[in-house]
């Protein structure tokens, strides 16, 4: 595979464009953890890459979980006495508490304030709140919309269903040469959020239409779930081949200006571990690598004890930490198409390194092979020719049949991709074999 060679030649500024996009189709859309707005989320998707849209029964029983009613709904708001809507769903679907049960009804304020929600510190902004698993109602809103409430009568109307129906998600399965497969998760349930949702929804979109039709050598799978619930579901449903899954990813929050933030997995040292954090070493964005936690977003399942599958979290901003978190102001003015096109680069190289890390037998061992006489040595004097060069003597030196690419890469601090260039250089003049074709004979 070349992905990434191919990704530096395309404009990135028409990417990001690309992918902004995307995610502003999708922004107006009511989701939650069930419902017709996931729905009509992966109808979207269905559109660019091949998706196989799931139907899980209300109900069901998910490991120590039940998959809860299905919720939907159509319009809400809260009128003054003269008929205008101070608070309306149409304008912002945050402004009804996700899940909220149906209610209509003519109540004096003083009833109401407990199902008001707010932002003090940041008066402008409308929260992001749920109520999925205790039935209640509510409206969200900002503090300066609350402030300005008259001690009168008002009505108030939330149309909306909670019944027996289904949990829906969306799974892109692309078929590699092997069986081992990449597992690429991101939540698809909150509603106008565009980094905490949209962002990881676009990038896996995008990637996965970018792998589609390509000879790979892992098997890749793309769930786009509800959070928390919709990991649980999957993993009960599919515990026999769960196996299978060699490195993943969920992606959330990568749309902002931060730099990158990845969470390793429960692990600590996996190959998807290290392949991410040599890619953000190398790739000319502030970085930081993290700790597992089982706290977060549904890597926490994929990484549960009784699983404990090789799943990292790769974020810019972590989920929590930035103001615009859950609230109005993650909108699509807060997602960058800069930094939505350099979370796709990032992820697109992390498959490189996995796709081609491998190990190779030096066909030369005994003292460094003559790399003039090969042309694989060069005239000296430019930078890149001396890394090239660099790199080139790392692979033949580390190339035991014990030492992978991504091993050489980390103890050279050489690029994964200059290593890799180096082993195919070095295989097409046949002073280094892979591994397999080496044990094969």
């Amino acid at each position: 595979m070349s992905n990434l060679k191919e990704i530096e030649r395309t404009d990135l500024a028409e990417i990001g464009s690309d992918l902004h996009g995307f995610a502003a189709s999708l922004y107006p859309i009511c989701r939650s953890i069930t419902g017709n707005g996931i729905r009509q989320t992966l109808g979207r998707i269905q559109d660019r890459i091949p998706l196989r849209i799931h139907e899980v029964p209300t109900g069901t029983a998910v490991f120590d979980w039940i998959v809860p009613k299905e919720w939907n709904i159509r319009d809400a708001y809260i009128k003054a006495p003269g008929g205008r809507r101070v608070v309306d769903f149409q304008q912002s679907n945050l402004h009804v508490m996700s899940y909220s049960t149906p209610v209509h009804a003519t109540l004096p304020l003083n009833e109401i304030r407990p199902h008001l929600f707010t932002i003090p510190d940041h008066p402008d902004w409308i929260p992001y709140r749920t109520s999925y698993y205790e039935e209640d109602w509510g409206f969200c809103l900002s503090h300066n919309q609350m402030l300005e409430l008259e001690n009168v009568d008002y009505e108030v109307c939330i149309d909306s269903t909670l019944e027996d129906g289904h949990l829906t998600y969306g799974e892109c399965y692309l078929a590699g040469r092997s069986q081992d497969e990449v597992l690429i998760s991101c939540h698809a349930c909150h509603p106008s959020l565009a980094n905490d949702n949209l962002s990881g929804l676009a990038v896996a979109t995008f990637l996965a239409e970018h792998l589609s039709g390509r000879d790979l050598r892992y098997s890749y799978r793309f769930l786009f779930i509800p959070g928390t619930i919709g990991a649980i579901t999957w993993l009960a449903q599919n515990r026999e081949t769960a196996g299978r899954i060699r490195h993943g990813l969920v992606l959330t929050c990568i749309g902002d200006a931060s730099g990158f933030h990845y969470k390793k997995s429960r692990r600590g040292d996996a190959e998807i571990d290290r392949a991410a954090a040599c890619v953000l070493r190398d790739c000319g964005e502030a970085s930081e690598i993290l700790d597992f936690s089982p706290y977060g977003y549904d890597e926490r399942q994929y990484c549960s004890p009784g699983f404990n599958l090789p799943v990292g979290c790769f974020m810019r901003s972590v989920w929590g930490t930035f103001p615009e978190y859950h609230t109005s102001a993650d909108n699509l003015d807060f997602i960058q198409p800069v930094s939505l096109a350099g979370s796709f680069h990032a992820c697109v190289a992390i498959v490189d390194v996995l796709e081609e890390n491998r190990k190779y037998v030096n066909q030369n061992p005994f003292c460094e092979p003559q790399l003039g006489r090969r042309n694989l040595y060069g005239s000296g004097g430019r930078e890149s020719a001396r890394r090239e060069i660099d790199a080139r003597l790392w692979v033949l030196n580390l190339s035991d049949g014990k030492h992978s690419l991504l091993d050489i890469a980390e103890r050279s601090e050489i690029s994964f991709s200059t290593i890799s260039k180096a082993a195919r250089t070095l295989s097409q003049t046949g002073l280094l074999s892979p591994l397999s074709e080496v044990a094969a004979n």
